[in-house]
């Protein structure tokens, strides 16, 4: 670029889970999904209530855009339609190699024209297209705030690559270089979407209902058929087209095989009853899915010579798995942000854009190491609750925390909304749902009357950092609730109800500088208790997204199960 971008949009757009961030003058404004603002989960729609909220926060309007920084770039779609043709050399995949080759070559066409629409929407400003696991890279990478790393990238498909290693440095600012990339239709996201869709869930969406129905089944059944079909090579994996064919970006392809349907089990819909032979399947799929996350694990270990791991991508939301990396004692320490999927790859692409154009420039970047309460906040709404006319408010002028502790301990199950929303699929304390650990039939009583959602599904706790080495053997902290931990005596015998049936938890550690309301909460809560530990799942129900906004807040107590809504200090009841 021939002058350096002062303001610098990163976009996640057009797929699923749109999102925008925004660097000025290399600090972080703002990062947000748009499905927080407009309700509607994992949408692909362009995010333009985003985009708004940030050029707001900034004081700017879309003429005072730099650089727009797009998490694809379409060139490298065409580079797979020679590739494809290859397939008909194969009876197994030769019907996929046409319709594969056009697949590829329609969404490189179909991106391009988004880049063009980009170029509309900003006529001033430079639209750069990232490399979309360069953008999953730094993202990790940069939000990790270490100077070097290695950095594993696995999801389903970002033009043609499906997972790469690369090394990070912070050289004045974050820069990765990847060192091995593995392309489609070798794809681990891919596979564990197919047999999620296989199961009756929907994939992109609720693989973490599959990797908890794992839990309850015995992978015995099916783990020399998961073992056939996703196969581990010296520098990596590679599917078996007899179990899985080859990926068709045009739909009205399976991606299972008959094969797989007669050597596994029928395919499921979604209303019918779970049976033995699902949570088998489920439990071979995610014993492979680790082993395979273990394998590339160990072979960044070996490529970098580094001691530490960020993960990105959408395969890294698998907390058991990166819980299986950090117990194998590979790396000293293992790191995800708080948006390892997609979503996240808008501040990846914006971080990407501000690096390439800033060598030497003396803008640093800052406010993205170890951030994840990014969004937009509510500091004094102004409650208008007529649509709600079963909820009544009160301001509260006593101290907060410890009033809320009080009634946790009492038993009873609070949706909290303070500050800035949080970045990522999961809700760290500003957009959450607290409940007693200690209370008996929590669990069932928050899936079925709270969170309107499967019975197996567990929740997470939140624990104060400097006492999770009583309850949790994870060793390392995790304050993004991305990693499942192994469990002490003292937590078996104080707090079951937070433990899954494979005996781990997906845990959050909370330090006083992390989130110090959160934190104040939990030191109150462990006063009257003596436990240090709550229940912590999102601010929503099943199949819509976390709350950003006062109103879908209001509109989730008056809804679901909840006893009561901390709003800013204001305490609703029904």
């Amino acid at each position: 670029m021939d002058h350096v971008p002062a303001v610098i949009l990163g976009l996640c757009s057009y797929t699923h889970d749109s999102a925008a961030a925004l660097l000025v003058d290399g600090e972080l404004v703002g990062f947000v999904e748009e499905e927080r603002l407009s309700q509607k989960k994992h949408t692909h729609e362009y995010p333009h209530l985003a985009v708004e909220w940030l050029l707001g926060e900034a004081r700017l309007t879309p003429g005072d855009v730099d650089a727009v920084a797009y998490n694809f770039q379409p060139a490298r779609y065409l580079a797979e339609t020679p590739a494809a043709l290859r397939l008909a050399l194969s009876t197994t995949t030769r019907d996929r190699a046409l319709p594969r080759a056009a697949g590829f070559a329609k969404v490189a066409l179909r991106t391009r024209r988004r880049v063009q629409s980009l170029d509309r929407l900003f006529p001033g400003a430079q639209v750069s297209p990232v490399l979309h696991h360069r953008a999953h890279q730094l993202a990790a990478f940069a939000a990790s705030g270490w100077n070097e790393s290695a950095v594993l990238v696995v999801d389903s498909l970002g033009e043609r690559q499906t997972t790469t290693i690369a090394h990070g440095h912070h050289a004045g600012h974050p820069t990765t270089r990847t060192l091995e990339a593995i392309y489609d239709p070798a794809s681990l996201g891919y596979v564990y979407g197919a047999v999620t869709e296989h199961l009756g869930w929907r994939r992109g969406d609720e693989e973490g209902t599959v990797m908890a129905l794992a839990a309850l089944g015995d992978a015995t059944r099916f783990r020399h058929l998961l073992a056939r079909a996703v196969r581990t090579t010296a520098t990596g994996f590679a599917l078996d087209p007899a179990y899985f064919p080859p990926r068709v970006l045009i739909s009205g392809y399976p991606r299972t095989s008959h094969r797989f349907v007669v050597e596994t089990c029928p395919p499921r819909r979604p209303d019918e009853p779970l049976q033995e032979v699902h949570q088998d399947l489920a439990a071979a799929l995610q014993e492979r899915t680790e082993q395979v996350m273990l394998h590339l694990a160990r072979r960044a270990r070996l490529l970098t010579g580094s001691r530490r791991l960020c993960l990105g991508g959408g395969v890294a939301t698998n907390c058991v798995s990166i819980g299986r990396i950090i117990e194998a004692g590979i790396f000293d320490e293992v790191f995800v942000p708080p948006a390892p999927g997609d979503a996240g790859t808008a501040l990846g692409a914006a971080v990407a854009v501000h690096s390439d154009s800033d060598s030497g420039n003396g803008r640093p970047l800052c406010g993205v190491a170890r951030a994840c309460y990014l969004g937009p906040s509510y500091p004094e709404p102004n409650l208008d609750l007529t649509p709600w006319p079963g909820l009544q408010q009160k301001t509260l002028d006593i101290e907060v925390a410890e009033f809320l502790a009080d009634q946790l301990a009492h038993g009873m199950i609070v949706g909290l909304f303070q500050g800035r929303v949080e970045a990522g699929p999961r809700a760290l304390g500003n957009r959450s749902i607290l409940a007693s650990p200690l209370e008996p039939g929590v669990v069932e009583r928050l899936n079925a009357g709270v969170k309107f959602r499967e019975p197996f599904r567990p929740f997470a706790p939140m624990v104060l950092a400097d006492r999770a080495g009583e309850y949790f053997t994870l060793g390392q902290d995790a304050p993004y609730m991305s990693m499942a931990s192994g469990v002490t005596d003292k937590a078996r015998e104080h707090i079951p109800a937070v433990i899954h049936a494979n005996g781990t938890s997906r845990l959050q550690t909370v330090s006083p500088a992390q989130n110090p309301f959160v934190h104040d909460v939990l030191r109150a809560f462990a006063r009257r208790t003596g436990v240090p530990v709550l229940i912590n799942t999102s601010l929503n129900v099943k199949g819509k997204p976390i709350c950003g906004t006062p109103d879908m807040a209001l509109g989730c107590l008056a809804d679901s199960g909840l006893d009561a809504l901390l709003l800013e200090g204001r305490w609703i009841t029904k």
